[in-house]
């Protein structure tokens, strides 16, 4: 998600997904599932996307009566797992966890690599679990006291401040080139297989600003592991009060991540509808909220058509704010 892009969830109520999860339909006479389920994440294991997946995971098998197991296929900005993804069996048992803006790069960057056959129409959109802000950091002992210290010398030598990144197009990546076009600077992102390995490399004094989102550095700031800069949500984050925000210290600039649920592109309708409504009786559940909050992620549920249209909206928003 990119600053300036509107960004509004749907909260719908949750669904009889125990009469739904039957699915019942032309072709489908059996019940669904049968058996486990597979859920791909596309980022290494205990990033963001991984921890919230796999709380996902353990509280849809018993709405399910089956096993949900999750799988980390990392590398290639993603699409190692988004490939495996849209090229996995239409039939609801391999879902897997999608990124919003991380998803668009592969596709729509012709200039950096982007050559994925695969794109948005490759997937059937189920559901959006969090929305997920994103937030600078530096080590302890860090010169940089606060965003504009950082800004202003970045302003003083483009090019060269050094922050971690995901891959090409991902939302630390997007947000760093939005906030350098937007304040008359640039930075240098280096890339890895995923956030720890950034926050590795941070805490080694190999690159200069730690670069996540919120759910992936509440902690450490807690534990005084890192030490934040700022948080580039709308208002404070309710999971770290004290840190401010990028608007407070005068950047206008608001950038996160939104990471959902998807399957193959051709799924059977009443397989989707059992999905959906099984994953919404999920994410929507007290029990669920609770367990997301005490990881400091944010429930923000948008489903079927309209999370269709979340998706679409974003990637024509990305193109236009990217020049892709």
């Amino acid at each position: 998600m990119t600053s300036n892009i509107s960004r509004r969830g749907f909260l719908g109520t949750a669904g009889a997904a125990a009469a739904s999860i039957a699915g019942i339909g032309p072709g489908h006479t059996q019940q669904f599932p049968e058996r486990g389920l597979l859920i791909i994440v596309p980022y290494a294991a205990g990033g963001g996307s991984d921890i919230s997946a796999r709380l996902l995971a353990r509280d849809l098998e018993p709405i399910f009566g089956k096993p949900v197991t999750v799988e980390n296929r990392a590398g290639g900005g993603g699409w190692v797992g988004w490939g495996s993804l849209a090229q996995s069996k239409p039939d609801g048992y391999t879902i897997g966890y999608i990124n919003v803006p991380n998803i668009f790069a592969g596709y729509l960057d012709k200039q950096s690599g982007g050559s994925r056959k695969e794109n948005l129409d490759s997937f059937t959109p189920l559901i959006n679990h969090v929305t997920d802000y994103n937030m600078w950091s530096v080590k302890p002992d860090s010169k940089f006291r606060t965003v504009k210290d950082v800004i202003e010398e970045a302003k003083k030598r483009p090019g060269t401040i050094t922050l971690n990144g995901g891959g090409h197009g991902t939302d630390d990546h997007v947000a760093a080139l939005g906030i350098g076009a937007n304040n008359g600077t640039s930075f240098q992102m280096v890339h890895f297989r995923g956030t720890p390995e950034g926050k590795t490399q941070v805490l080694g004094g190999n690159i200069e600003v730690y670069a996540c989102n919120v759910s992936e550095g509440a902690e450490d700031v807690k534990s005084g592991v890192i030490r934040p800069l700022g948080v580039m949500s709308p208002a404070r984050s309710k999971f770290m009060p004290n840190v401010p925000t990028f608007r407070e210290q005068g950047l206008n600039e608001v950038w996160s991540t939104s990471r959902g649920v998807a399957a193959p592109a051709n799924l059977p309708k009443d397989v989707e509808t059992a999905l959906i409504a099984a994953l919404e009786k999920t994410i929507a559940s007290p029990g669920h909220k609770a367990k997301a909050e005490a990881l400091s992620l944010d429930p923000d549920v948008i489903k079927g058509d309209a999370y269709r249209k979340f998706l679409k909206d974003n990637e024509q928003a990305t193109k236009k704010l990217m020049n892709w």
